[in-house]
């Protein structure tokens, strides 16, 4: 059976298990919040893997670089509304620790194939700062 590129990428299976365990997170919610922050923690963490798949289809190096971008924006997007669900009673604390670290890891996978990208593109990467927020270390 053919499988597309970026079914192969490390990066987008992690993205996709991120999805599927936020989904299943998210199905333990109060009923009242599925038209809130379950609807959109949902599309968040659909965001990161479906960005990076089309990223991969794209000719340009400039725009595959951009959709990684916007992976990268929707896992911040998604970290966001994983803390406001601590703050709200959704989820425990260990839960959010257990995420983050995962978030983490997938943002620096993230970040290093949008940089492969520009890099082919002939464009300066730039420090991205949000990655210093989610990874909690100082750029190099």
């Amino acid at each position: 059976m053919y499988s597309f590129s970026f079914e192969r990428l490390h990066v987008w299976q992690e993205a996709r298990r991120l999805a599927v365990s936020v989904y299943r997170l998210t199905a333990l919610f109060p009923s009242e919040e599925k038209f809130g922050m379950v609807s959109q923690l949902r599309r968040a963490v659909l965001s990161v893997a479906s960005n990076i798949a089309e990223g991969t289809a794209r000719v340009s190096k400039k725009e595959q670089a951009n959709f990684y971008q916007i992976a990268y924006s929707s896992l911040a997007e998604v970290l966001n509304q994983l803390i406001i669900s601590v703050d709200l009673g959704f989820i425990p604390q260990n839960d959010l620790s257990n995420y983050r670290n995962e978030i983490n890891a997938l943002s620096l996978g993230i970040n290093k194939l949008r940089a492969s990208a520009l890099s082919a593109s002939g464009k300066q990467e730039h420090v991205d700062t949000a990655s210093v927020v989610l990874s909690g270390k100082q750029p190099e």
